[in-house]
């Protein structure tokens, strides 16, 4: 049975005060693009690549990658907090073909989901709920981080299991591009930031408003020009989205996270989750790409970008819609 891919960047800002409108504008045209394709393609499941942001996982556990058997958003910046559809027995068959394959999975019965995840779903699917879905959880924010090349595995041995269930199934990435927002670092986060990336724990709503106030901040000043932020790389992020659209997967083996971070920005490390995404579209065989866009927005801080993807029976990876901005 066939699987197609959408990958999109997240941010919080999307729904937060600050943006221009024409900027909001346009990525909301790029993701009705996607929707639409997604709509299209009508799943009767999701797995969905996507990051944390010491909502969910903390130091005092954290694997490079989780399946869920079970998951609750956490409402972080406005999204959907409450349970999603996971099926469990299919996640559980998931993971242990994942292991049987080579590739180190932890699993969650449990596990806490934030924008990352939840976004995506919301935006392309209308709702978190309205697909069954199963998250799988790549860490891209605490270091230390494995290798590219182990995303690019689990993927292909996701998208190797998938392609056996007889089911329509869209493969989400959630992450990326190019970005430095402010996400707490081990090396300098002290006091109680520390002790919640370390220990976890809920966050109360004046919490969770103090943080989002400090990211429209953030955000203002970066698009201003001000601030300690690392700027956007369109460069990078093109050449990145170059590979993807050529299917050139291999060559994401030899990229090195700290040349990633010097060039990208430390939150550029989401792009894992594409990786592995196409990843398991490419373990049955040449794709092309067909939305494809991409805008930088320091307005979001964050190189902004949208891909699907299906199955080339052609054999071409070229695109039959675009838009550039």
């Amino acid at each position: 049975m066939p699987l197609a891919v959408c990958c999109v960047s997240h941010s919080p800002l999307l729904d937060l005060p600050g943006p221009e409108r024409e900027l909001l504008e346009d990525i909301e045209s790029a993701l009705d693009e996607a929707s639409r394709f997604v709509r299209a393609f009508d799943p009767e499941l999701v797995v969905v690549f996507a990051p944390d942001h010491y909502n969910g996982f903390f130091y005092k556990l954290m694997p490079p990658f989780c399946i869920a058997t079970a998951a609750t958003g956490v409402g972080d910046y406005g999204t959907y907090a409450g349970p999603l559809d996971v099926p469990a027995d299919l996640a559980a068959g998931l993971a242990e073909a994942v292991l049987a394959a080579g590739v180190d999975v932890a699993v969650s019965l449990t596990m806490d989901v934030d924008h990352g995840t939840v976004q995506p779903l919301q935006r392309l699917l209308g709702a978190a709920t309205a697909r069954p879905v199963v998250p799988i959880f790549v860490n891209s924010v605490a270091v230390p981080l494995g290798p590219l090349h182990r995303a690019r595995a689990l993927g292909a041995a996701v998208g190797t299991h998938l392609a056996t269930l007889g089911k329509r199934v869209l493969v989400l990435g959630s992450g990326g591009l190019s970005h430095d927002p402010p996400v707490p670092a081990l090396a300098t986060a002290t006091g109680p930031v520390r002790e919640r990336i370390v220990h976890g724990g809920q966050m109360t709503p004046q919490q969770r408003n103090a943080r989002q106030e400090k990211v429209i901040e953030a955000a203002r000043e970066f698009a201003a020009g001000r601030g300690g932020l690392r700027p956007l790389n369109p460069e990078w992020d093109e050449r990145f989205l170059e590979i993807l659209d050529h299917g050139r997967l291999g060559e994401f083996d030899d990229w090195v996270n700290a040349a990633i971070t010097e060039a990208a920005g430390n939150s550029a490390h989401e792009v894992r989750t594409w990786v592995a995404a196409f990843a398991a579209l490419a373990s049955q065989g040449p794709y092309r790409t067909t939305v494809r866009y991409y805008r930088s927005a320091p307005a979001l801080i964050a190189g902004f970008a949208v891909r699907t993807a299906l199955a080339d029976v052609g054999g071409h990876n070229d695109s039959t819609a675009r838009r550039r901005a």
